[in-house]
């Protein structure tokens, strides 16, 4: 890939005054910020604790009443494609789960997305997180196995030329199974993996366009990451440097230093800190409060934690583990530390913007002007 490219995350939770509100705000940000992409994660409720997500600690939530009530990611990106024809943005799902929905589904969506943007969608796709799918019956037992076997599975059907396709699967087997969707000017989407563990890696080599992990690490481990990545790909026959190194990145940020110091320090910024692995808390001299081989992200499960029990926790948080986990500060502070990135190997950015995690509506709004700086800066990189 030639150049740097930036793309933007948005939340799809439902708002108080539109289910679109949020997201159509974000694109329109995207589209004046000339980024690349647009992309909504795809989640049944939120990773932060609803039982802090209210007014008295997060500001937003007067107009997000609700924190776990999130939209449908493919049909809001769906909406997006029909009623904005300003901007060519491509539109991402970062990242939908391989085991909660079947894969023959999510083949159906991104292709459909495919042929409605004429050729600007993306899948993204790992093994998701205990809290979408543990509670609601699915399987959690094997996730990288059925990653695998799903990744499989959506290739297999793309691959059919709308042939009958039978495969042997312990997860997901298909039996003269059809797919008569045709790909867009010959092309599918592109799949981007967000892997972290060794073995995801090596399938991000295998299969992946690009490679987009999302949980907190070093611009080191992720250069150590990209280069198991690339080993892969170069092993399994393909070209190493096609993939796309991009990075999913939350960036807190403000119109001051001083702004951007009291967020972090806020508790429901300090509870998404229990996203990071105890590996991590550990730098930092302290203990994850969920043990210390909490995994992270992956399996936590927020609705169940308690007002108390939650306070309890962000009194741990070190803020050095959030100034490591996140980009923080003003444009020049957080261009600073993306351009770190850079040099480790990151050529595609995407920004999921943190600054609304805090107690005060005004400023997290606020935090809106410097961002734009941002995502225009990123550009330059």
């Amino acid at each position: 890939m030639s150049g740097f490219k930036v793309g933007l995350a948005s939340e799809i939770p439902n708002t108080r005054y539109s289910p679109t509100a949020l997201v159509r705000g974000n694109y329109l940000t995207a589209v004046a910020s000339r980024v690349d992409s647009l992309w909504v994660p795809d989640h049944l409720n939120s990773l932060l604790p609803r039982a802090i997500a209210t007014p008295q600690y997060l500001g937003a939530a007067k107009l997000i009443p609700k924190i776990d009530a999130s939209l449908e990611p493919w049909t809001m990106l769906g909406h997006l494609a029909a009623r904005n024809r300003v901007g060519r943005l491509r539109l991402g799902v970062g990242v939908t789960d391989a085991g909660r929905r079947n894969p023959a589904v999510t083949a159906q969506a991104a292709a459909t997305l495919h042929l409605l943007t004429r050729g600007r969608a993306i899948l993204g796709i790992g093994t998701g997180e205990r809290e979408g799918n543990q509670p609601y019956g699915v399987d959690w037992t094997k996730p990288v196995a059925r990653f695998e076997e799903a990744i499989a599975t959506i290739r297999a059907l793309w691959d059919s030329g709308g042939d009958l396709v039978s495969r042997d699967s312990p997860h997901f087997p298909l039996h003269n199974a059809i797919f008569g969707l045709p790909p867009y000017r010959g092309t599918w989407p592109e799949i981007w993996i967000a892997a972290h563990g060794p073995r995801m890696l090596r399938a991000t080599g295998r299969y992946a366009d690009g490679w987009l992990p999302g949980f907190p690490q070093r611009p080191h481990e992720y250069q150590q990451r990209l280069e198991v990545v690339r080993s892969a790909a170069s092993d399994g026959g393909r070209d190493p440097m096609s993939i796309t190194p991009a990075a999913w990145l939350f960036v807190m940020t403000g119109c001051t230093r001083d702004d951007v110091e009291e967020a972090l320090n806020s508790d429901i910024a300090k509870s998404f800190a229990l996203n990071a692995s105890a590996k991590m808390w550990a730098r930092h001299g302290a203990q994850h409060p969920l043990g210390e081989d909490f995994s992270g992200a992956q399996d936590l499960i927020p609705q169940t934690i308690d007002e108390n029990t939650v306070l309890s926790y962000t009194a741990q948080v070190p803020v050095s583990l959030m100034k490591e986990a996140f980009l923080t500060g003003t444009p020049d502070d957080v261009i600073e530390q993306a351009a770190h990135w850079r040099d480790h190997g990151v050529r595609y950015i995407v920004v999921c913007n943190i600054s609304t995690l805090q107690p005060s509506l005004r400023k997290g709004m606020a935090a809106s002007i410097p961002l734009a700086a941002i995502l225009r800066r990123l550009k330059k990189l």
